[in-house]
């Protein structure tokens, strides 16, 4: 699949390229990006331009992940957004946000954007977020976006080479106002 660009009141998405690992790398310096996602530790200069180069591209051209870098009008990268197709009509998100560009909301309004254009154009039914227990901004951002959290999965989730317990969470079509290509009836309570 070729790459697509969305667009939101504030932000451009578009795929990363070459152009854009020495900013990549930069913004993954951030302890915090590091402790949170699964972004290799220490982050070198060689994984940013493997992740530009190869792995974004890549995804696009198999069609089993979307990264979006999320811009600012005039250019500037405050944060990346990933789908990963887990199943036949599900998607898996995942997100960071630049230090500098944090609590503006641009990763929710990305979300939100991403999400849309998945279930519209991509014919995915559920979009799926997990995150480290703990880590509060994504859930936030996620929760900000409309997701339902489900719960906690145990050891669900690898980082660093250990095991740790998960957030799950689920955004469906109608969350967003938007038809679904299956029919979804909510259990009864």
């Amino acid at each position: 699949m070729e790459p697509v660009t969305l667009t939101t009141d504030r932000l451009l998405l578009r795929t990363v390229g070459p152009q854009d690992a020495d900013t990549v790398y930069r913004i993954c310096q951030d302890p915090d990006i590091q402790r949170w996602t699964t972004i290799p530790s220490p982050y070198l200069p060689e994984h940013a331009r493997g992740f530009t180069e190869q792995i974004a591209p890549d995804g696009w051209a198999n069609g089993t992940m979307f990264t979006f870098g999320v811009f600012l009008p005039a250019g500037e990268l405050t944060g990346m957004l990933g789908i990963t197709m887990r199943s036949f009509a599900t998607g898996e998100i995942g997100f960071w946000s630049a230090k500098e560009h944090r609590g503006n909301g641009y990763i929710t309004e990305a979300t939100v954007a991403a999400c849309r254009w998945a279930f519209t154009r991509m014919s995915i039914d559920r979009m799926e977020w997990r995150a480290e227990v703990g880590n509060t901004a994504s859930r936030a951002v996620a929760e900000r976006a409309g997701f339902t959290i489900e719960g906690v999965l145990r050891s669900s989730l690898v980082n660093k080479g250990v095991l740790r317990d998960g957030w799950v969470g689920s955004l469906l079509p109608s969350d967003l106002g938007l038809p679904s290509t299956t029919p979804y009836v909510p259990a009864r309570a």
